[in-house]
C-alpha cells in the first residue's frame, strides 16, 4: 500500500489568532506569528484500488492576493488540482472511491472528476450545497462500532477506516489507514496546523465547538498512544510528516518554521474568495455591491464565516 499527496498550492500562511484562537478568542494570540500553510490531499493506492480521500479545489478557483491583515491565505497555485493528480501518474477513471472528510470545496471541489469513484461521506454532510447533483454518494453511517478510542468507525477497505469526527463541521471525518505498523490519520481541518495539535488549540472554524473539543481530545489520546502520522490538508507539515513516515510525539514538537510572506501590491480583480470553504463573491453576481460596502456582520453564504476570512482575488 502506498499514501501520496496531491499538491496543489503552497506558500499560504495560517495566523495564529487563526489555528489558537477558537476557545479563547483571537485577541490573546499574536496575530504577526504566522504559520506555513499549503494545500494537498491525499491518495491510498492499495494495489487493487485506487482511494482519493478529498479532492481539491474546483478548477478556476482563483488565487487570493493576502495583505498585513488577512488572517489566513490558502497559498499560490503549484498547478489545479487535476493536474497535480496527473502528476501522479494516476488517470480519473482509475479511481474506485473517494472518501470525503467534510463538505467544504477546498475537500470537495472535483468529485464530479472521477466517473467510476463512489463517493463516501459522513450522512449528516449529505444536505451540503457542495454535494448537491453528485449521484454517486455512498452515506456512511459508521456501523462498526468504536476504533481504538473513537466511538464510531466504518471499516471501508482492509487496513482503512473512515472515523466520525465531529465538530469542524457537522459530518467532519477522520479517514485512518494501518499501513506496516503505522496508523496515517489523515484529516480535513481536525487542526489548520501541526502547532495546534501540540499545543492542543482549536481554531476559529467550527460547527459545534464542544464537538471539535471533543474530537480534538481524542485526536491527542489516540496519538499520544499509537504510532501516528499525522497528515493536514493545510499545512506543508501534512506531507513532510508522511513522505518521512515521522510518528507523532506530543512531548517532542517538530520545530516550528514560520511562514515567509510576501505583502507586495498585485493587481486584483474586484472578487473575493473565502478561505475557509473557497466561495467566491462577485460583485456582478450581487447588484454591483463591492465587497467593502457588505456590512461588517455579511457572512459568507456557504460556510457562515465572517468578512475577515475572506482574500481579494
Amino acid at each position: 500500500m502506498e499514501i501520496k499527496a496531491v499538491k496543489f498550492r503552497t506558500d499560504g500562511f495560517y495566523s495564529q489568532p487563526f489555528v489558537f484562537g477558537g476557545e479563547e478568542g483571537t485577541e490573546k494570540f499574536d496575530k504577526n506569528i504566522r504559520y506555513r500553510g499549503s494545500l494537498q490531499n491525499y491518495l491510498i493506492d492499495t494495489g487493487d484500488e485506487i482511494i482519493l480521500v478529498d479532492t481539491g479545489l474546483p478548477a478556476g478557483t482563483p488565487e487570493e492576493v493576502p495583505d498585513g491583515n488577512s488572517v489566513l491565505y490558502t497559498g499560490k497555485d503549484i498547478c489545479s488540482y487535476m493536474e497535480a493528480f496527473a502528476a501522479l501518474g494516476y488517470k480519473p477513471e482509475q479511481v474506485t472511491k473517494i472518501l470525503l472528510t467534510h463538505k467544504h470545496n477546498d475537500h470537495s471541489g472535483c468529485i464530479a472528476q472521477f466517473p467510476n469513484a463512489k463517493i463516501y461521506v459522513n450522512r449528516d454532510e449529505l444536505g451540503a450545497e457542495e454535494l448537491r447533483g453528485i449521484d454517486n454518494i455512498v452515506p456512511v453511517d459508521f456501523t462498526d462500532g468504536a476504533y481504538h478510542n473513537f466511538p464510531e468507525s466504518q471499516k471501508i477497505a482492509e487496513g482503512i477506516y473512515f472515523i466520525k469526527a465531529k465538530g469542524h463541521t457537522n459530518g467532519n471525518s477522520i479517514i485512518i489507514v494501518e499501513n506496516d505498523g503505522l496508523f496515517y490519520m489523515l484529516h480535513g481541518d481536525i487542526t489548520y496546523v501541526d502547532e495546534a495539535l501540540y499545543e492542543n488549540k482549536l481554531s476559529v472554524v467550527f460547527d459545534d465547538l464542544t464537538a471539535a473539543r471533543e474530537t480534538l481530545d481524542r485526536v491527542r489520546e489516540f496519538v499520544r498512544n499509537i504510532p501516528t502520522v499525522y497528515c493536514g490538508t493545510h499545512t506543508p507539515q501534512g506531507y513532510e510528516n508522511l513522505e518521512a513516515k515521522r510518528v507523532i510525539d506530543l512531548d517532542d514538537p517538530v520545530p516550528t518554521v514560520f511562514a515567509e510572506v510576501d505583502f507586495s501590491e498585485k493587481q486584483t480583480t474586484g472578487k473575493y474568495v473565502c478561505s475557509i470553504c473557497g466561495y467566491i463573491y462577485d460583485p456582478d453576481e450581487n447588484d454591483g455591491t463591492a465587497f467593502d460596502d457588505l456590512p461588517d456582520d455579511w457572512k459568507c453564504p456557504r460556510c457562515k464565516q465572517g468578512k475577515d476570512k475572506f482574500n481579494p482575488a
